[in-house]
């Protein structure tokens, strides 16, 4: 059986000094989990890898697990094969966005949100901001930048899916990333 590529989005570390993971270390990690050509992507905990078995669920788990173990703390983590990310990149809603990175965002969802959950946090979006939900991704296209954005800041507490967000930047270099894995 050939191997797979995946991506996994950690949530919590290295924010503020808070939460300390080095990303020689996070590869280390990867390759004793028994993972294979493992690539990091910035400080923020984005992981390139290739694994033989499981499916992203199955290695949510397996590596949440053991990254606590390890490290003594939890960080959420999202797991996220190849073709996911390419489904996310090719159904962007806002192409007029993505040149920018700092106004456009990709969230990935640990599942799809409820009718009820969209409504709920389409009425806290009052602002300039505007996001469509595909599954279990939502994209934000903050025209001011996230960093101004009031609406960025309610998605976690107002939607209440666990999540995690990556700029647009990130989100094609890991996609390149993921692309080139395997093909060496």
């Amino acid at each position: 059986m050939s191997a797979k590529t995946f991506i996994a989005l950690f949530s919590g570390i290295n924010v503020g000094g808070n939460r300390i993971v080095k990303m020689a270390e996070l590869r280390a990690f990867f390759e004793d989990l028994g993972f294979s050509e493992v690539a990091t992507y910035v400080q923020s905990g984005n992981a390139v890898f290739r694994a033989r078995k499981g499916d992203a669920a199955t290695l949510t788990k397996q590596i949440e697990a053991a990254f606590e173990k390890k490290w003594g703390f939890h960080s959420r983590i999202m797991v996220r094969d190849l073709s996911w990310f390419e489904r996310l990149v090719n159904e962007n809603p806002y192409p007029e966005a993505a040149a920018d990175h700092t106004k456009l965002h990709a969230y990935a969802l640990e599942r799809e949100p409820t009718a009820e959950e969209v409504a709920r946090l389409a009425e806290k979006c009052t602002g300039p901001e505007r996001f469509e939900i595909k599954g279990d991704v939502l994209y934000l296209s903050a025209p001011d930048g996230l960093g101004k954005s009031v609406f960025a800041n309610l998605i976690p507490r107002v939607l209440k899916v666990p999540c995690t967000a990556r700029n647009w930047r990130s989100v094609l270099a890991l996609l390149e990333m993921a692309g080139k894995a395997g093909k060496n």
